[in-house]
């Protein structure tokens, strides 16, 4: 099976930053026998905790593009966090905003291999868990890693999303 263009653009991103997964290796995405839509539905096919999947949400901030990357055990407190980040508006972005910044589709976002890099905030609730787990391009591909390489690939800066 040939493999489809944003997962061999997150991995050669993954590759790019040097990822390594929670046991210190090459972190390498991994393709699922079926879509996982849901943070619930990551968690099963994976045997991990459900507060280990990092769900991959874009959001309009005040209509530029930001990506929180969260825990699957909660939900995000969007007026605390436009508040924390000194946003007037933040809200969910439609599928074609999401596409339009990412290259990718709801449910697939990753971290990382978009066309250019967005302004993204970590949940500080994934630091608990030795290895999390982030979507890989589309809605089949994950890849392991921890809140520390999430921070440090992404750029992105600790927040408390809930």
């Amino acid at each position: 099976m040939q493999q489809h263009p944003n997962v061999r653009a997150v991995q050669d991103a993954l590759a790019a930053a040097g990822a390594r997964d929670g046991s210190g290796r090459p972190a390498q995405v991994r393709l699922l026998p079926e879509a996982v839509h849901t943070a619930a539905a990551a968690a099963e096919a994976l045997g991990a905790p459900v507060g280990a999947i990092a769900n991959s949400l874009v959001f309009a901030a005040d209509d530029a593009p930001l990506l929180v990357l969260t825990s699957g055990a909660h939900r995000v407190d969007t007026a605390g966090l436009a508040a924390s980040l000194g946003v007037t508006r933040l809200r969910r972005a439609t599928p074609e905003f999401v596409r339009a910044h990412t290259g990718q589709v709801i449910g697939g976002v990753a971290p990382l291999g978009h066309p250019r890099p967005l302004r993204t905030v970590v949940d500080t609730a994934l630091e608990k868990y030795d290895e999390v787990w982030a979507a890989g391009g589309v809605p089949q591909a994950v890849f392991p890693s921890t809140y520390a390489e999430l921070l440090r690939i992404t750029a992105g800066a600790p927040a408390d999303v809930a």
